[in-house]
């Protein structure tokens, strides 16, 4: 991933910690990498649950308002 990272905190628990970091020392990824990658993951599983397209009556202010 080349683009801008924001940065933010996450707690995991301490058998999490010491799983990611073996990981790690065994295939050199970074521990992020593998963060985001788990995110990616459940922004898949939920994407039903997540704001879609808007189709043009929602860009509009809803279907049926009628603008003024």
């Amino acid at each position: 991933m080349s683009r801008k990272k924001i940065s933010t905190t996450v707690y995991v628990t301490p058998e999490q910690n010491e799983a990611l970091h073996l990981l790690h020392s065994r295939t050199k990824v970074p521990v992020a990498v593998y963060i985001r990658e788990g995110i990616d993951l459940v922004l898949k599983q939920y994407a039903d649950q997540l704001p879609g397209q808007l189709s043009l009556g929602d860009a509009q202010g809803g279907a049926g308002k009628k603008r003024k």
